[in-house]
């Protein structure tokens, strides 16, 4: 709420759209308020995308995709022959929004955490020990250069 109090006038200003990925419900209302108003504020912009993920869980989000494409294909809307992965991805919370080609995990953790697990499949990842309040421009940096020596493949051999 603070940050996006703060940081909204920036936001618009340099046309960052504000999206919101996971469960609304649960979230203190005060914060959903905060970033609907943000999503509605912004939702015509056309620049970079900030996408917070709040009361977000993969497992959850794949859960939710496959009930809600059974019950399509029950209810007529859709043929099981036509699920294919881009059927898969429409129905995620992320639809619309590219993969992410790096995932930095701070804090030293070096796990996944339940966090876009079908999105990071072809993603390369940079884990440091940096705690995410320490993060500075130049950890950033070096996670980028890092990620420009990486040959991607994207599951090619």
């Amino acid at each position: 709420e603070l940050f996006l109090a703060k940081e909204l006038p920036i936001l618009m200003e340099e046309n960052v759209k504000v999206r919101l990925m996971g469960r609304k419900n649960n979230l203190p209302e005060h914060t959903l308020k905060a970033v609907e108003t943000a999503v509605e504020k912004t939702k015509n912009n056309t620049g970079l995308i900030l996408n917070f993920a709040l009361n977000y869980g993969s497992r959850l989000e794949l859960l939710e995709a496959t009930k809600q494409i059974a019950l399509d294909v029950k209810n007529g809307k859709l043929d099981v022959e036509q699920i294919s992965e881009k059927t898969i991805e429409s129905y995620l919370m992320t639809n619309g929004l590219p993969d992410p080609d790096l995932l930095i995990r701070t804090s030293g953790e070096i796990r996944l955490s339940n966090f876009m697990l079908w999105q990071l499949a072809y993603s390369e990842f940079c884990f440091t020990d940096v705690l995410w309040p320490d993060f500075t421009e130049e950890h950033f940096i070096e996670a980028i250069r890092i990620f420009q020596q990486r040959g991607r493949r994207y599951g090619g051999v």
